[in-house]
Formats: C-alpha cells, structure tokens, sequence
C-alpha cells in the first residue's frame, strides 16, 4: 500500500525532526559532561551521608576513615561508637550497594525500553517482567516452597519475569516480526493476567504469608545482604555493558523502523535483544528487593530532555540516574519516620506518578490530542 503524499510528506517532517534531534545531542558536549559529573558527585555525596545517617550516626569522616582502612590508606580514624564498623559493612554498604545496582539496572532498562518502542511513556513494566516476576514470588510465598533455601523466592521471580517477558514477544510475533503496537497490547493483556494471578495468591494465602505477598509487591532494600549483591551485581553489570553495544542502532531506529532499516539495522532482532536484555535487568533487579515502580519512567525521559536523545551518552546517564534516585529514595524510606522502614516502592510511585501525568500533558500540549 502506497503512503499518500501528505501522509510521506509528514513521515520525512518526522524523519528529519528527529535526525536533528540526534544531531543537537551530538552538539552538547559541555552539557552531557556537566550533567555526568553533577550524576557522579550526587551518587558519591548521598552513599557517603546514608552510611552515616540513620537510628546509630557515624560521622561523615569516620565513615571515610572506615571505607580507606579497607583498601590499606589508614588517613582517618574509622568509626568510634560500639557496632559502628558492623552497622557500616553488614547492614549499610550492601543496602546502599543494592540500591546503586538496582537503580542502576532499571534506569537502562526504561531508557531501552523508551528507544525500541518510540515512546517516552514506555517502561520496562510494558512487557510484563514486573508482573511476572510477582506472580513467581506470590506462588512461591504461598505454597511456601523452600526448594532452593532462602533463594527460593528471588529464583522464582528472576525465572518468572523472564519467562513472561519472552512470552509477550513469541505472543505478539506473527510472520517473523513484531508490531510495537502489538507488543505493547499484549503485554498489558499479560500484565492483566498476572494481575488476576497475583490477587488469587493474595486472597488463597494466609495471613502471614499474605503481608509477606504484599509487602513483597511494595518493595524495599531492608535486609539486603553480600551474598545477594554478589547475585544480582553481576546480571545487572552484563546487561547494563550489553546495552552500550546497541546504542547505535537505537540512534538509528530513533530515526523510524523504515530508515533504520535501510541503514542496515535488523529491526526485529534490535527488539529481541533488546526485550532480552531488559528482562534480565529487571528480573534480577527485583528478585532480592521487589517491584519498584516509575525508575524506568522518570530517569531515562528527564535526562533526555537534559542531554538529548543520542544513546551513547543517554544509556550510561540513565544508569547514573537511576541509582541516585534510589539512594535518595532509599535514604528517605530509613530516615523519613523514625523506627520505621517505608516500602521504597511507595515513594517512587509519590514521585513517577505526578511525573506520569506531566508526561501525558507534554504529549498532549504538543501532538493536539491524547494519541
């Protein structure tokens, strides 16, 4: 079926819009650093005040000192109080730690998400890997299975979001390819589905194992341990290096599947890869802490408007933005209420939510409706 000339008219309006787009990232480099080193310095300043903030205070130096006597440079005197050093290094560096690498990983993951799809309102949740990886933790906390020890539950929802992200993918292709459209009706009838899952685990389940359902669903960073950083650090480094070796071609699709095609990029596999790679940083992401909601939402779209669209610079800000945001968050969900731990999901959905709308209201000022 041949375009109308209106119709190639506004596609080429469209190409060359977006082309220029590209070429505008491609002229701030003073802004990308400057944004690099304000991400960097914030994620360095806020590790360093929620170590030493919290029920026991370890001053900001002795923290320093702590952190030095650890690679050998004895320069400043470790922490004072009784259970300082252990409170540091069993319970603050690997929740910190897991916050960086999570943040990390779904920053990505929504800036990825955002360039296969087109859209800025796309999120790794699109595809269903959150929903899955619930349902693999809802049936595990239900059925109370132990097959695999303490890892049981994070096993099953790594395994499930997986599992669901390529079965939204095998459900939507059709003659070998893939519609973006369609993928992104199936995964919110997957989304659904698990939805319907998860609430029959809530309901069918006791009481204890359902506050341990829902409170699973709200996620949070409380009694994250070494052994569980050691777990999903490495997933979440694999998939955050992958995604650097697609940043090209995400550039180029940026321009529209047709053009980008003919500059020689293999669209549909572009999207498998992707889908793949998203699915593991995910899945990984909330096996240990949960789901946390609007990360791949907020991060990627913001630092787009700051430093432009091009992936090169755009994949390795989002994953900087994303683990300072949860550090910050993290940070609220200890300090916020005293003796208490917020479900750190809750506040990034206080935050994405009112962003979400703002996204929606962009969209509209600017295309004349809501399509």
């Amino acid at each position: 079926m041949t375009a109308s000339p209106t119709q190639q008219s506004r596609r080429d309006a469209r190409i060359r819009a977006n082309a220029a787009d590209l070429g505008l990232a491609a002229r701030t480099p003073r802004v990308t650093a400057f944004t690099f080193i304000v991400l960097a310095a914030g994620l360095i300043v806020m590790t360093v005040v929620s170590a030493s903030l919290g029920q026991l205070i370890i001053p900001f130096d002795q923290v320093l000192g702590s952190v030095l006597d650890k690679i050998g440079l004895h320069w400043l005197q470790g922490p004072s109080r009784a259970f300082g050093e252990e409170a540091l290094w069993n319970v603050r560096f690997p929740r910190i730690v897991m916050a960086i690498v999570v943040g990390a990983a779904l920053g990505v993951a929504g800036a990825l998400m955002q360039g296969v799809f087109g859209n800025p309102l796309a999120e790794p949740g699109t595809v269903g890997v959150s929903s899955g990886a619930a349902v693999g933790a809802s049936c595990s906390i239900l059925m109370g299975w132990d097959f695999l020890g303490a890892l049981t539950t994070p096993a099953l929802a790594f395994a499930c979001g997986l599992f669901t992200t390529l079965s939204v993918y095998l459900l939507a292709r059709r003659d070998g390819r893939t519609e973006v459209v369609t993928l992104i009706l199936t995964g919110v009838a997957v989304n659904a589905v698990a939805g319907a899952l998860i609430s029959f685990c809530t309901f069918a389940a006791p009481t204890s194992a359902r506050d341990q359902i829902v409170f699973w669903q709200m996620g949070s960073f409380n009694g994250s341990r070494w052994n569980q950083v050691a777990l999903v650090a490495p997933m979440c480094v694999v998939g955050v290096i992958a995604v650097q070796f697609m940043a090209h071609r995400l550039d180029l699709l940026a321009l529209g599947e047709k053009p980008a095609r003919h500059l020689g990029v293999d669209v549909e596999r572009l999207r498998f890869r992707s889908m793949l790679v998203v699915a593991l940083l995910v899945s990984s992401a909330v096996a240990f802490c949960g789901i946390i909601a609007f990360v791949g939402l907020v991060v990627p779209h913001l630092l787009r408007i700051i430093i432009g669209p091009g992936h090169r610079a755009l994949l390795p800000a989002s994953a900087l933005g994303g683990a300072l945001l949860l550090t910050i968050a993290d940070f609220a969900a200890r300090t916020t209420i005293r003796f208490a731990d917020l479900p750190i999901g809750m506040l990034t959905s206080l935050v994405g939510g009112p962003f979400f709308f703002w996204l929606l209201r962009r969209s509209r000022s600017k295309s004349g409706g809501w399509a």
